[in-house]
Parts: structure tokens; C-alpha cells; sequence
């Protein structure tokens, strides 16, 4: 029993990296235990309507997170919304969503199916379609359904509440959106099921209509909406801070390269396929300085840009970067300073070492003022420091340039 629980808390672990909401883990260890005892993997379902061709690194939070439960060894459904596609889901939204056609419902289904392969493994992975089992439902089952559900209960979604009380339409077709998306969990017999936190409420429907009908209820698990290269709002299309995942190399590259240090830690967190462990002892490191926070961005960069398109294109996008971006500002005859140090260096202390500042004092004022600049990235923190390696090309204000080259 010991070696169970041991493996329990080990996918648990895992599991919940990222995870916002997830109701309820005791529920999800007794499942996790079930299935190691039984050898029978658990059915993780999630589902994405196809309202829009291609994906961006927003959506793959979601992705990553089925990765994982694949890699644990359990049954990963990527359900496409053809049916409830043609609603359109009103999640979020403060006017009634126009619902798609049928032709573009499957033509962006086909896109997704080739997109979502970059991270879920094509052999195991079962692609499902709603209209299947939602085709079925005659008049009859759809009123019985719609019985199930009060006004007042849908009310209690936060999108809904706001446009009842702004005098706003609502359609009764919207109504039907969380119960047959519920509904899915029903058909399929879902163990968990994944989604956005703005899809809390549709979640949970499908664990009540599981009860209602004497199945087990499914775990819901929620995750972040991961923010945009603003740092602020959720990544989107619309608003332009999103990073595509058919996007050219070069371009995927820059954008994961400009985004921030917080950010940064974030998109590890969520995107990376490196452990637990290994993300923290990283975050260690750039706090303690022993990994200068672009080194951490470039490892980051490299990573996603292998991911999507290759290890071979991705030292590509680096070597353009640095090429291009990195040193667009340097002059021709810029100063060059080579110097012999072991131990980390204090970055006031580097800075009045090779003239740029008149004392450390006056590094940090430059470092207060955000007019530090080390290979391309701004020095905010004044106790940061570089280890004494390579070359770095430091910028203090607009026109103090200088090459430090380590021996």
C-alpha cells in the first residue's frame, strides 16, 4: 500500500503544477489509487470548439497539462465542440456570440488535429467530436435535459448575471451551452476534466449531471489563463500579445526573448517540460545570481521554438537574435574590457570597474533608473549580480557601451 501512495503522490505532484482549481483532490487521489490498483488508466477529457484556425501559446496551457496525465499513463481525449460550436460559447462574453458554419467548424477542426500533435502524442492520443452523441439527443431528451437546470442557477454565471442585469439579450440557446458541454462528461464518462477558470462553471455542470445519473463524478481541474506579452491581459488575438504557434521561428523566438523576468517564470511554470525540481532549483538560481535572468530566457526561447518547429530551427532563432536584436544598438567602436574574476560580481561594482559609472553608488542610481542594460535585458534589482563568464555587452543609458570579455 505504501508503494501506491508513494506513486499517488507522485503523479499528484505533477498533476497539479499550474493548477488553479481542482475539485476535489481527495476525490482525484482515490481515482489515481483506483487506477494503480486496477491497471485501468483514467479518461481526462477536454474540450476546445473550434472557432478559430490556429492555436496560440495561450491555448497550449491546457495541452501541456493533458501531456502530463499521457505521460502518467492515462487516456487522453481531445474533444472537439462540432456541435457545440454551432451555439458558440458564451463564456466571458457581454453579447450573444455569432455561432459558426458547419463548413468552418470541421475546416478549423482539421487545423487544430494537425496542431495539437506538436505536444500530445499522436498514437495515444483519442480525438473525439461531441455532435456524436449530442446529434443523437431528439426533442424529447433535450427538453428532459433543459429540465435539469434552473434560471436561477444559470443566473449564477458571472457572464450571464451581468448582461440580466444591464438589461443586455441573453438567447436561450446560450442557456443550452454549459448543460450540453455538462453533457459531454456524461457520454464519455469522464474521470477529469480540464479547462480555463472561465470555464468553471461549465465544468462543474458536468460533474452534477454525472451525479443525477449515478456515475462518479468527475474531477475538475482549472488553469490559468496565461497572460500575454503585455504581462497583464490574458493572450489574445485581439488584443496582439499573443505568441502563435505556427508563427515563423524567428518571430516566436524574439517574442518569447521580449517578454518579462515574472513572465518568464510563469511560462516555465505552465509551458516547460521541465520537472518540478528543475524549475525550482532555476528560480533559485537567477535569484541567487548564478543564471542571469536572459540566459534562463534563451534556455526558455530554445525550448518552445524546438518544440513547434525544430532543435536545428531554434539555434537558428537565436543566432538571428543575437545578430539582430542584441546588438543593433553597438557602436563601431565600441569599448572593449577583459577582466579575471571566479565568484559572481555585483553589477554596481562591474559597472564602476569598467568606467561606465564614477563609483557603486552611482551604479545603483543608473540601476534605480532603469538605465542598466546587460546584453539586451534591463537590470531593475541593485544587489543583482552576472557570473564571470564569457562576454556581456553592457549599456548604461543611451550612448555608454562597453564589452566585457572574462578570462
Amino acid at each position: 500500500m505504501a508503494g501506491i501512495q508513494d506513486e499517488v503522490d507522485k503523479q499528484l505532484a505533477l498533476i497539479e503544477r499550474g493548477v488553479v482549481d481542482c475539485i476535489s483532490r481527495p476525490e482525484l487521489s482515490e481515482k489515481i489509487k483506483t487506477s494503480l490498483s486496477s491497471g485501468n488508466p483514467l479518461k481526462i477529457k477536454a474540450g476546445f470548439d473550434p472557432t478559430a484556425p490556429d492555436l496560440h501559446l495561450g491555448h497550449t496551457v491546457l495541452l501541456q497539462k493533458m501531456k502530463h496525465f499521457q505521460e502518467l499513463g492515462h487516456e487522453i481525449h481531445f474533444l472537439i465542440g462540432d456541435f457545440t460550436g454551432l451555439i458558440g460559447d458564451p463564456t466571458g462574453k457581454s453579447e450573444t456570440r455569432k455561432p459558426l458554419s458547419r463548413e468552418d467548424i470541421l475546416q478549423n477542426a482539421e487545423t487544430y488535429k494537425e496542431q495539437v500533435f506538436k505536444i500530445l502524442d499522436l498514437d495515444t492520443t483519442i480525438i473525439d467530436f461531441n455532435s456524436v452523441w449530442l446529434g443523437e439527443l431528439d426533442s424529447f431528451a433535450m427538453i428532459r435535459l433543459a429540465s435539469e437546470l434552473t434560471v436561477a442557477r444559470m443566473l449564477e454565471r458571472d457572464d450571464f448575471k451581468k448582461r440580466f442585469e444591464q438589461n443586455r439579450p441573453i438567447s436561450i440557446h446560450e442557456f443550452l451551452y454549459p448543460l450540453i458541454q455538462g453533457y459531454d462528461s456524461v457520454a464519455m464518462r469522464a474521470d477529469v476534466e480540464l479547462g480555463g477558470t472561465d470555464q468553471l462553471f461549465n465544468l462543474l455542470m458536468g460533474r452534477d449531471l454525472q451525479k443525477a445519473r449515478n456515475q462518479p463524478p468527475q474531477i475538475v481541474l482549472t488553469m490559468p489563463l496565461l497572460e500575454g506579452l503585455d504581462g497583464v491581459n490574458k493572450m489574445s488575438k485581439s488584443l496582439s500579445n499573443y505568441i502563435g504557434i505556427t508563427e515563423p521561428v524567428t518571430e516566436m523566438y524574439g517574442k518569447v526573448m521580449s517578454i518579462s523576468d515574472e513572465l518568464m517564470h510563469r511560462f516555465y511554470e505552465l509551458l516547460s517540460d521541465l520537472s518540478n525540481e528543475e524549475v525550482a532549483a532555476l528560480r533559485l538560481d537567477i535569484e541567487h545570481g548564478r543564471v542571469h535572468p536572459k540566459a534562463a530566457k534563451q534556455r526558455l526561447a530554445h525550448e518552445i521554438c524546438t518544440r513547434f518547429h525544430s532543435a536545428v530551427a531554434a539555434d537558428d532563432a537565436r543566432r538571428h537574435f543575437e545578430s539582430v536584436f542584441a546588438h543593433k544598438e553597438l557602436p563601431d567602436d565600441i569599448q572593449q574590457v577583459t577582466l579575471t574574476h571566479s565568484e559572481p560580481l555585483w553589477v554596481p561594482k562591474l559597472l564602476a570597474e569598467i568606467g561606465l559609472v564614477s563609483s557603486t553608488s552611482d551604479g545603483r542610481r543608473m540601476i534605480k533608473q532603469n538605465a542598466v542594460q546587460i546584453d539586451g535585458e534591463k537590470i531593475t534589482d541593485e544587489q543583482a549580480t552576472v557570473e564571470p563568464h564569457g562576454e556581456l555587452i553592457i549599456k548604461v543609458g543611451k550612448r555608454r557601451f562597453c564589452k566585457v570579455v572574462f578570462h
